[in-house]
Parts: structure tokens; sequence; C-alpha cells
């Protein structure tokens, strides 16, 4: 028993013998903002010569870590390179996957012709990573061709593996998918009489399932999901994941991200069949950088910004290469992108970065194919889990055993509102006054031991656009 206005949880109500008797209430201590930390989780192949097993998330700190637990060259190892290359102070959590039984790796080649008349260089183009040996007079294809393989075997982080047969290099990605097809390959050298005839990666198919990874980390509380695979059904898998972990029962909103280096067409398609607030899709269209490396240094730019309502606009990703300028989209193109769903990356004014256009989600319309713009910006969906988070916790903090009387639902209301003017104060959302009558705490009709709130939010939108007219005056 307690009297009208305190209430204890150590001290009894039915203590007789005298004394001072004194409890520490913690309840009332925090009447801050819950941080607002991201943790990224990256879904990816593993080679057998990675010490970490499938399944197994794993937290990853540095490029050699990431080497020794998937193997050097995998595609979780590059992965990790580029989103530490892109924000160093991610926290990421890395869950691999075996290669698909069915799955058959893409190869690709390289036919050369000499010999040498010159003296130059050789380069091999494997993506952006470039195998180079010297080139002497006289030395044949085939010689060419070694020294190319022999000169391989001192990058073990590539992304394929490389074999000669006198003067033809075959050229075999180090994982069974489809996503070896997209591994650029070319071929240059300087050294006169030296030539290549490139065959391009093709081939692969079958790429493995996330839906057993997902599965594993359902309870990891991750808020970026970061997934190279970018099948259909691998996405509505994502898909699946992000509704599950976000939706009101767990709470634990996070956003998927996944990037492409194809066509406009082909990207605007695969987001209309996604179409969800809580996927973001990108093009860097032409980029040689691989499609998995972009994603994960974008998912790792997202990450940088704590904030979930501020525009992520003009953030550059830190060690993806730019696509050359017939490759790079137009701004027509830019806003054909942007009106079905894609977040277009373009190349900085120092015209040797990429940035971020506008980050937007792929939902474009609603369940009955009406446009919806309700969701479009991904600091939407952000904002809205960062609310509920603050919103929650206070609830937790303040009323871990409360009983239900009728003095009660005041007391939320009041917690709700203290909680929506310090998100204003943050700029996450506005006009908290002129919606606080929206806010309603009220009994449920049927339960007896229920709350029911609803909580109106103004969440604040980004300026991505400003329109002026200059007038000229004589």
């Amino acid at each position: 028993m307690a009297s009208p206005n305190i209430s204890f949880d150590s001290i009894p109500g039915s203590i007789r013998k005298p004394g001072k008797y004194l409890e520490f209430n913690t309840r009332l201590a925090v009447n801050t903002l819950p941080a607002n930390e991201q943790k990224v989780l990256l879904l990816g192949q593993r080679l057998t010569s990675g010490s970490v097993a499938a399944l197994t998330p794993t937290l990853a700190f540095s490029d050699a870590e990431a080497s020794a637990y998937f193997g050097a060259g995998s595609m979780l190892h590059r992965m990790v390179r580029a989103a530490i290359s892109a924000y160093a102070y991610v926290e990421l959590t890395c869950l691999a996957v075996d290669d698909a039984t069915a799955g058959i790796a893409a190869s690709g080649g390289v036919a050369l012709a000499g010999p040498a008349s010159g003296s130059g260089v050789a380069t091999l183009k494997v993506g952006k990573d470039l195998i180079q040996v010297a080139v002497d007079a006289g030395d044949t294809a085939a010689e060419v061709a070694a020294a190319l393989v022999a000169q391989v075997a001192q990058q073990p982080d590539l992304p394929v593996t490389i074999a000669a047969a006198e003067a033809v290099l075959t050229i075999t990605a180090r994982h069974k998918g489809s996503l070896g097809n997209s591994i650029k390959l070319a071929f240059t050298c300087t050294a006169s009489g030296v030539a290549g005839v490139v065959t391009a990666m093709t081939g692969g198919a079958v790429d493995p399932s996330i839906t057993e990874a997902l599965a594993a980390v359902a309870g990891g509380g991750h808020t970026i999901i970061v997934t190279p695979y970018t099948d259909e059904a691998n996405l509505t898998a994502l898909r699946t994941h992000l509704e599950l972990v976000g939706g009101p029962m767990e709470q634990r909103g996070a956003v998927g991200v996944y990037a492409l280096t194809s066509t406009l067409a082909g990207t605007t398609t695969l987001a209309g069949q996604v179409n969800h607030g809580r996927v973001l899709g990108a093009l860097l269209r032409g980029a040689r950088r691989l499609p998995w490396e972009i994603a994960a240094a974008l998912g790792a730019v997202v990450a940088s910004e704590e904030d979930p309502a501020r525009p992520l606009n003009t953030l550059t990703l830190t060690g993806i290469d730019v696509p050359d300028v017939a490759d790079r989209l137009t701004r027509t193109e830019q806003e054909v992108l942007l009106h079905n769903g894609v977040t277009p990356l373009e190349v900085g004014p120092d015209n040797n970065s990429v940035q971020i256009v506008r980050a937007i989600s792929t939902y474009t319309v609603s369940a009955g194919g009406v446009e919806d713009v309700s969701l479009l910006d991904i600091t939407t969906i952000r904002t809205l889990d960062y609310v509920r988070k603050a919103v929650r916790e206070r609830m937790v903090l303040r009323f871990p055993r409360e009983k239900l009387s009728t003095r009660t639902p005041a007391k939320v209301r009041s917690e709700i509102l203290d909680v929506l003017y310090k998100l204003e104060e943050l700029e996450i959302v506005e006009n908290v006054a002129a919606n606080a009558d929206g806010v309603v705490v009220e009994r449920d009709s049927q339960d007896v031991n229920r709350l029911n709130a609803k909580i109106p939010t103004d969440v604040v939108n980004g300026l991505h656009v400003f329109a002026g007219r200059i007038d000229l005056i004589l």
C-alpha cells in the first residue's frame, strides 16, 4: 500500500518496527531522449578459407579481420572494406552465407596477342582492381599472360581467380551466383604489339537465399541491413523481414539497402517490385566498383547520420570511384529515378567523388495502386522509428509496474507530450502544441488492463528544393 501520491517498490506498507526507511527510485531520473545509435548488418558470401562459419553473426572492425573471418577477396571481406572506407566509425555485424549448392560461377577471359615490339605496361582491370606487369620488347603473349597470373598471386583479395593456358586468361568469380556477372573486365597495354580481346563475365547463376540468414538475426536490433542480392526473391525476403522487425509487436525498426550499376530501366522496374518504405535502392550506373561494395558504402554513410530527420543529400561515399562521363546520370534521368523509387548517386563537384542526390525509399504506390508520397524520403520512416523508440522507452521507464486508475491516462499523456516537445526541440517533429489536443490516452473498451494512445506526429521534412525568381530591374 502507499499514500495517494507516493508508491513504494521495496518498502512494505505493513512495517511496524520503528525506523526511517528510504528506497531509491530511478524511474524519474531520465528526462532526455534516447540515443539513436546505428547498427549495420552486412549480408554476403564467404569463402571456405575464412575462419567464421556461415550464419554466425560476427563483429568486424578492420579489413584484416574481415579477410581472416570470411576469406581474402570474399564478398563480405570486400563489403567490410568498402563500409569502413566510407565511414570509419561504423558498427558492423557480418552474417556470412555459403554459395548456393546449385550455383554456377561467372567466368570471362582475355585472349592476348603478341609479341611485344616495344616496352610498356600490361594492365588487366577487374572492376576497379588493377593487375599490372612490365612488358619488354620480344615478350610473347603467353609470357605476358603468365606474368599476369604470377602477379595475381600477390593480390589475394581480388574478387576473381585467374588462370592461363598459353596466351588465354580464364577469369572466374570467386563466388557462385549471378552477381559475378556484374564484375567488369578490361585490358590495356602500352607496349606496342600486345593486345587483348576481352570476353565479359557471364554464366553466373543461382544466388544463395538470405531467408535463413535473416531469421538468424531477427532479434539483433540492427538498424541498417545491407544486401548484395538484388533478385526479386531475396529482396522480397528482406522486405518481409523488415516488416516483421519494424512492426508494432517487435518494434525494432530498420531499413534495407541495396545498390545497382546497371540500366535505369532495370533499376526502376526492380524498385517497383519491391515498393516498400523501409527499402532503399540506389543506382550508380556504369560504375566499375562492385555493386555490393557500393551498397556497403551506402549503408555505412546512412549509419553515419544519427539524426533521423536530417537529409542525406550530398553525403559522400568515400572510396567509391566515379563512373565514366558517358555513364553518369543526367538531371532528367535522376528525376525519373526519384519518381520511381530509386536513389540516384552522382559525381560530386570535385569530379572525383560519389555522393547521394536524395535518399528515398522504393515505396511509390499504395496497396490500392494509388501514387503515395507518404514514405518517399527514407528519413520519414527513420524518424517514425525514433519517435516510437523515444515514446516506448519513456513508458517503460516511468510505468514499469503502474496501476491503471482514473489518474493513469493523464499521467501517461503528460509523459507522451513531454517526449514530443523534446523531439521538437531537436527539430525531429514539429507543431506539437498545435497537435496537442490530438494526443489522446484512454482506456480500452474491452480490456480493463489496457490503455490506448493516439499520438499525432508531424515529422520535420528535409529542405530538398528551393525555388526563387530573380526580377531584372534596369
